[in-house]
């Protein structure tokens, strides 16, 4: 067989498509954020203004977040050396997996070194150690929860996006006595919006289900101390097992997976991606540990995300901008054409200094492709012109909605 050829050809076809990636080569500045310096190709480093960043708070930034790493290298060292079973448990990380544990008013906590990983241990063997187990899984989970649920065997149903009521038809035909998982999340990264956590966690409890929450893009962001939409709701103590990240309003690295301790003890004891990857450096815990200390004792930040968001949507829509109607922080700009997506997103860049990457399939459905956009407290009114004024002089090179789109 040819494998270079076959390759060409199968990358070829992603471009083709609009479905091949490229990456936006930026230095983050500590201080300087939402700034960045992007490395042009043609070698010279430009400063940007990201607007797509998942660093919601900018906490990636925090001083005392950087003080805390920064101490811990100076006491610790750099790595672990080691899993998590062997010589890998350090004292950053039982400190942080109880931090999290009392963020979300749970027993116990248990890192991972990515969200996606959290879902994928924790899905993946709560499903296949219970007993002819079926999991229920929201129409528009997560690639990780997807993957996790497979990688469990156990028989799947996909309930429709944010249906309760087609949830509780899909469980009402399982046997009563199977062991049953309900897995969804809170905000939905790509549209925005938001479950009715209240709502399925009623059909769960009326089927004796566990339930699965991802908090992942809400932890930091909802809720008096930021333990996510299920605080902000008051039903925590509804949800068997909250799973989060550290990588997005929290401004560092990580996952984890919170709930009783005897489940939590099951996922330690048994998943693979725990067991045989080393753990996370000690100066990650320490930084994350401070972040979350931080964000619960500063709801200002959160007020202050909360404006910066309002008064950007405002403007996107008095600019008649195609953006989904989102209760969330989250701000989808449709352009629905995969080439023209990704030229918006060059041009932003080019013309404007303004970073947006381009989303499209397969993250969303072919003629979903857009600008996913993310206001933090550190984008200022003036910026946040800047950007709409940007994208009108984009609309109008591009003809978004026309039957005529041109090209500048």
């Amino acid at each position: 067989m040819d494998y270079k050829a076959f390759f060409e050809s199968l990358i070829g076809t992603m471009k083709t498509d609009g479905r091949y990636r490229t990456f936006i080569e930026i230095e983050r500045q500590a201080g300087k954020f939402p700034r960045a310096l992007w490395h042009h190709p043609d070698g010279t480093p430009r400063q940007v203004v990201v607007w797509c960043s998942n660093d919601y708070l900018g906490m990636g930034q925090n001083d005392q977040v950087l003080s805390a790493m920064h101490q811990s290298i100076d006491r610790f060292g750099a790595g672990t050396g080691g899993t998590r079973n062997i010589s890998g448990t350090n004292r950053q990380h039982v400190l942080l997996e109880r931090e999290l544990a009392d963020l979300h008013g749970k027993e116990a906590g248990l890192l991972f070194n990515s969200g996606w990983i959290s879902n994928l241990a924790a899905l993946g063997v709560l499903g296949r150690v219970l007993p002819d187990c079926v999991i229920f899984s929201d129409a528009l989970n997560h690639n990780s929860m997807i993957e996790g649920i497979r990688w469990s065997g156990a028989e799947k149903h996909i309930f429709r996006h944010n249906d309760a009521a087609h949830l509780d038809e899909l469980m009402a035909s399982v046997a009563p006595d199977r062991p049953k998982i309900v897995a969804f999340e809170s905000v939905y990264s790509m549209d925005g919006d938001i479950a009715p956590i209240s709502d399925i966690c009623d059909v769960a409890e009326k089927y004796g289900a566990i339930t699965y929450l991802d908090e992942v893009h809400a932890v930091g962001l909802y809720g008096s101390t930021g333990g996510g939409v299920s605080e902000r709701d008051g039903v925590s103590d509804r949800l068997t097992l909250i799973e989060g990240t550290l990588a997005k309003s929290f401004g560092v690295m990580g996952g984890y997976v919170t709930g009783p301790d005897v489940l939590i003890d099951a996922i330690r004891s048994l998943a693979p991606s725990f067991i045989f990857s080393s753990s996370l450096c000690p100066h990650v815990a320490a930084g994350a540990q401070a972040s979350i200390q931080y964000v619960r004792t500063h709801p200002d930040l959160r007020q202050r995300h909360q404006e910066a968001v309002r008064n950007l949507k405002a403007l996107l829509k008095e600019a008649d901008m195609p953006i989904l109607e989102s209760p969330s922080h989250i701000l989808p700009l449709i352009i629905g054409d995969a080439h023209m997506c990704r030229q918006s997103s060059d041009m932003l860049l080019e013309r404007h200094g303004i970073y947006v990457q381009p989303i499209n399939y397969p993250t969303v459905s072919r003629g979903q492709e857009r600008l996913r956009i993310t206001a933090t407290p550190f984008h200022t009114p003036d910026l946040a012109e800047q950007l709409v004024a940007a994208l009108k002089d984009v609309r109008d090179r591009l003809g978004w909605g026309s039957k005529n789109k041109t090209v500048a």
